[in-house]
């Protein structure tokens, strides 16, 4: 009796020493995330913008779905979703939409998320039900206040035209939407969501401010392409996360490794495995790919 006594309680030991030691490490890496380098930044809203990429109609589906998640997202967070500029295709699809997020730490969260988006997955637009492969592009970008930021209006080309975007058939009888060229830099940005001329272009100087300082801020003021970084880069291989809903189910993220086999929850807006996943790895440095 007394042996099999002790062999349960050293059984015991040494399950509560491998919960023990596996907690061990988790609050290890939770000390390293919180010792890492604070970002100013990380307190701001974000103006995030999201473009179909490579696979035509089926990449703007895409694109539609990488808003839903994010929209998802910043609702499970508190945090509310501003549009301020969106193109859909007659499918249903997202040409292209930039919109901010409003809420305390939304960039400390969401500017891993920059970056090309790809997905294999039978296309609603295939009735053949062949698979597909395309891919979506995604920027984040802090929101800056006018004080972050000088624009000398001498360097601001304005152009108006009529919006095709949703809004009401009002907006469309008059030349309410804008764009804004950046002459120095030759950045464009638009605006046709809100309901007048005027919004619409004090919107555009929100997401122009957020671009040229994050030019200031990466030192390269002679390479726009820079503000883009690796999502301007849309070849395969390129990807920060793969999403794959056919022949099985799984999204795994290029950078760290991690991986979820529950596509349609990623989709619905649970993605923080996957920030916290990159917030361990930029810790520990323990990266899948240099």
């Amino acid at each position: 009796m007394a042996g099999q006594a002790d062999a349960e309680l050293k059984a015991l030991c040494q399950e509560e020493y491998a919960a023990a030691k596996k907690r061990s490490e988790e609050l290890e890496q939770e000390l390293k995330i919180l010792l890492l380098p604070h970002d100013p930044n990380d307190d701001k809203s974000v103006i995030m913008e999201i473009r179909g990429g490579v696979g035509g109609e089926e990449s703007a589906l895409f694109a539609h779905s990488l808003f839903r998640m994010y929209s998802l997202y910043a609702a499970s967070k508190g945090w509310t979703i501003e549009l301020l500029n969106y193109s859909e295709t007659e499918l249903g699809g997202i040409k292209e939409a930039d919109f901010v997020v409003n809420g305390a730490g939304a960039y400390s969260r969401l500017k891993f998320e920059s970056g090309v988006h790809r997905v294999q997955r039978v296309p609603e637009t295939e009735s053949g039900g062949r698979v597909h492969t395309s891919t979506a592009t995604v920027a984040v970008l802090p929101e800056m206040e006018e004080a972050d930021v000088s624009i000398r209006p001498e360097d601001i080309e304005m152009q108006v035209y009529r919006s095709s975007g949703a809004g009401g058939q009002h907006i469309n009888k008059t030349s309410s939407a804008v764009r804004l060229i950046h002459k120095p830099t030759g950045i464009v940005v638009s605006c046709q969501t809100q309901r007048d001329q005027f919004q619409n272009k004090e919107t555009c100087m929100r997401m122009l401010r957020s671009k040229l300082l994050e030019i200031k801020e990466r030192e390269h003021l002679d390479k726009i392409s820079d503000i883009k970084g690796v999502q301007q880069k849309i070849e395969w291989g390129s990807q920060i996360r793969s999403y794959v809903f056919m022949p099985y189910t799984l999204a795994k993220d290029t950078r760290t490794g991690y991986e979820s086999t529950n596509i349609n929850a990623v989709m619905d807006g649970q993605i923080d495995g996957f920030i916290n996943a990159y917030l361990t790895c930029a810790a520990t440095g323990n990266w899948t790919t240099k």
